[in-house]
């Protein structure tokens, strides 16, 4: 018995090293009882009717795994716009922004982990900008070329941003990651988006687990009843199972 989570893979055309790693990870899962991709699956989401052909690859090759095990998504800050017709052709079920589920016994927090960075005050006021459905709706009314536009200097001032941010402000705070466990009556939080991976000791017992990105490696967290262990995927390796 095993449940993956994975998260900000950041796919793309550009590279196609990623997008080989993912398909071979894919290929490789021997039996899980269940898959989540906690967001930034896609480095950019302009809306599922401007799919690129990369994308609907992934999504036939999604479909396929999801025949035989459960694949859940929750949206990312980077694909906040994939909706129900990319989800349906990629098998995946589309969960809340904060699921609540009970995994092997243990009440369990799932979730992208953007909306923990509360000391990043200039992002959490996009974010909610960005998450008006009346926001949401002018957007995809535009154009291919005004969306991909928007996207592209969107990314541009992110990494400028960024470039001057403390790392602090960057990733979460723990008065957001308990706040939540304790509002939820959870032990447990897995999260992705900070791009630092690793398996947190909290207090009273808690635990939070943080997926690492794709950008040199493949990184997976499987979780077991029995615990929960963080795994490297070399790029180069073709035989990698999970």
């Amino acid at each position: 018995m095993q449940t993956l989570f994975i998260g900000d893979l950041h796919l793309s055309a550009d590279r196609p090293d990623i997008l080989d790693a993912f398909f071979r990870f894919l290929d490789n899962i021997e039996q899980a009882d269940a898959l989540y991709i906690l967001g930034d699956l896609f480095e950019v989401w302009v809306g599922d009717d401007l799919a690129e052909p990369f994308a609907l690859q992934v999504a036939d090759k999604l479909k396929h795994i999801s025949q035989r095990i459960p694949l859940y998504f929750v949206h990312g800050n980077r694909d906040f716009l994939l909706g129900k017709r990319f989800a349906q052709r990629a098998g995946m079920q589309l969960l809340p922004e904060i699921f609540i589920t009970k995994l092997y016994q243990q009440n369990t927090v799932i979730l992208h982990g953007d909306s923990l960075c509360t000391l990043d005050h200039d992002y959490q006021k996009f974010r909610r900008f960005r998450n008006n459905p009346l926001v949401r709706l002018g957007f995809k009314l535009l154009t291919k070329k005004k969306r991909l536009a928007i996207a592209a200097k969107l990314r541009a001032n992110s990494k400028q941003q960024n470039q001057t941010k403390h790392e602090q402000i960057m990733d979460v705070t723990p008065e957001a990651v308990c706040g939540l466990l304790e509002g939820e009556h959870a032990m447990l939080m897995i999260h992705g988006h900070t791009h630092r991976p690793a398996i947190h000791a909290l207090p009273n017992g808690k635990t939070r687990a943080v997926v690492g990105d794709w950008y040199e490696q493949g990184s997976v967290l499987v979780v077991t009843p029995d615990g929960m262990e963080l795994q490297s995927l070399p790029f180069a390796s073709n035989n990698q199972t999970v």
